[in-house]
């Protein structure tokens, strides 16, 4: 009996030392993964933020939820408490918990931590939390175009989210948690810490931004066009103040927009502009010293330029104007005229040069992804009546942010500048671009001047008014091409203005794509629009009136 026990006792030993130095490892490692697991946590985005600090974009801790669906005991069961806490149908919930094959389904993304914490008190067998975070949006659908979207990794996808990924984008971390044998945390402890984005500081001001979309929306509201957008901008700077869009999105609710809903139009959306162009034809005139504001033009009713014949707006019969007027009345033989005689004494291409000049034809530079560029034919690819359409802004194409950027360089004295969305990257000054003059200060001045006559009586803006100060801008109506034609009843109104008039702060440039018939004119669905965006702004901005106001 002792030589047996002996025996025993040395297979025992022997089996022990083969466990511990043979199979040890194998053995600890299944231990291991049956105790401990690695968790990773996600780095969180940075903040998006107005020039003044408010939030416009955050991120929170969340949790997402996951099954192991082998483990789980009952799942109608676990289906049916799932679906009560987290408020979700409860069959899709079932049809992921009941496959066995299954070694791993999320069952939902994204919770908050109150609704986590109620998934962990239901202490159903197979079901786990993951550590995550999520968008949330202080302002809604404020400047929900312009921020963009993230997907359900918090990847930036469309807009500022997109374009400014690896500044937002937080590094990931790996956490391991040690569990006893009924699941419970015992330890965790952090492989890697994980990193937070950095914040980006927007030159948005949230007020503005505001304002500017109750005026946009009260345009879709009452004309019901296909789409509007509204830039304001600080002509000085050339810094962005706000960038509308309608319709808008619902940042919590993407699921429900279309793909073409989630552009900013201000930077994608190309159109013919039409009249407010015109300023750019005097612009080049004036900048060769062809023609002064004062200098007068015999313009008969119409005007044939190859096989085209351009007519005004309104019926009239012979009559002279100045080029002030030219402007002010928006007419299209005037400006047709002052283009002929720009490229017939200045070249063939001089027209072409000094749109050029303006930045059409090539994107602007500015800090957000996929901006169109228009379309300029160069001159070589006119036809006979190319100059009977481009000196009134039409046979060409360009962008809403394209046309403020040129209108702000009127109204800050003649330098052109890329337009500026973003002000500081995690806290950091992003750096202001000095610009080249494209024109002199005193044509700048000029055509600010011929341009105050848009908003006075004869004016195609005259009805336009913000009490206390001078204003300045240019309607436009343009028709839109439609299989090759242009359209007798499809159109895009917009208009550019700027106050004050003669040293302006505030500029905002308005396009409606498509309004109703009848109500297509830039003086009638854009222009008041700015009248009320220029009402809030200016003395938000703390810019002083520059006139004494009407007595009522």
């Amino acid at each position: 009996m002792f030589a047996s026990f002996v025996a025993l006792l040395a297979v025992i030993l022997v089996r022990a030392a083969w466990l511990q130095a043979v199979e040890g490892s194998e053995y600890r490692a299944d231990a291991r993964s049956q105790q401990t697991e690695m968790v990773n946590v996600p780095g969180v985005r940075g903040a998006i933020l107005d020039r003044n600090g408010n939030a416009l974009a955050l991120s929170e801790d969340a949790a997402s939820v996951f099954a192991t669906p082998y483990q789980v005991e009952n799942p109608p069961q676990a289906a049916a408490q799932l679906a009560r806490v987290l408020k979700v149908d409860g069959a899709g919930l079932l049809e992921r918990l009941a496959n066995p094959d299954s070694g791993f389904e999320y069952l939902a993304r994204k919770v908050d931590l109150p609704t986590a914490e109620k998934v962990q008190e239901l202490r159903l067998e197979g079901i786990g939390l993951l550590p995550d975070s999520r968008r949330i949006y202080p302002e809604g659908e404020l400047a929900s175009q312009v921020i963009g979207t993230v997907g359900i990794d918090n990847q930036g996808l469309t807009g500022l989210e997109a374009s400014e990924d690896e500044v937002l984008r937080g590094t990931n971390g790996e956490r391991e948690i040690t569990r006893d044998a009924l699941g419970d945390e015992l330890e965790r402890d952090t492989v890697d810490a994980a990193a937070a984005g950095a914040d980006l500081g927007l030159t948005i001001d949230a007020a503005v931004q505001a304002a500017t979309e109750r005026a946009v929306r009260e345009i879709g509201e009452t004309y019901e066009p296909e789409g509007a957008t509204a830039i304001v901008m600080d002509p000085q700077t050339s810094e962005i103040l706000a960038m509308a869009n309608w319709p808008s999105v619902d940042p919590y609710a993407l699921d429900e927009a279309e793909t073409g809903d989630l552009q900013n139009m201000a930077t994608s959306f190309t159109f013919e502009p039409g009249s407010t162009f015109k300023a750019f034809t005097v612009a080049g005139a004036l900048e060769e010293k062809l023609v002064k504001p004062s200098t007068p033009f015999s313009l008969p009713p119409t005007i044939t330029v190859a096989d085209r014949t351009i007519e005004e707006a309104h019926p009239r019969g012979p009559v002279t104007l100045t080029v002030a007027d030219i402007l002010a009345q928006s007419s299209n033989v005037g400006a047709v005229s002052i283009g002929l005689q720009l490229n017939r004494e200045r070249g063939g291409d001089a027209f072409d040069r000094w749109i050029r000049a303006f930045g059409f034809g090539e994107t602007t530079g500015i800090d957000f992804p996929g901006e169109e560029q228009g379309i300029v034919l160069p001159p070589d690819e006119y036809s006979g009546s190319s100059m009977g359409n481009l000196p009134i802004g039409q046979g060409l194409a360009v962008t809403p942010i394209q046309m403020a950027s040129a209108y702000a360089a009127i109204a800050n004295g003649g330098i052109l500048r890329t337009p500026k969305l973003i002000l500081e990257e995690d806290g950091e000054a992003t750096e202001t671009e000095t610009g080249e003059r494209v024109i002199s200060e005193k044509n700048a001045a000029r055509l600010r001047e011929m341009l105050e006559g848009v908003l006075e009586d004869g004016g195609t803006a005259s009805a336009v008014e913000v009490p206390g100060y001078e204003l300045a801008g240019k309607t436009g109506t343009a028709q839109k091409v439609v299989n090759g034609t242009y359209s007798e009843t499809e159109y895009v109104g917009s208009f550019i203005g700027f106050a004050p008039a003669e040293d302006p702060r505030l500029l905002v440039s308005v396009v409606v794509d498509n309004p109703p018939y009848g109500s297509h004119y830039g003086g009638t669905v854009a222009a008041p629009a700015f009248g009320e965006i220029a009402k809030f702004a200016l003395p938000h901005l703390g810019v002083a009136p520059d006139r004494v106001p009407a007595a009522p």
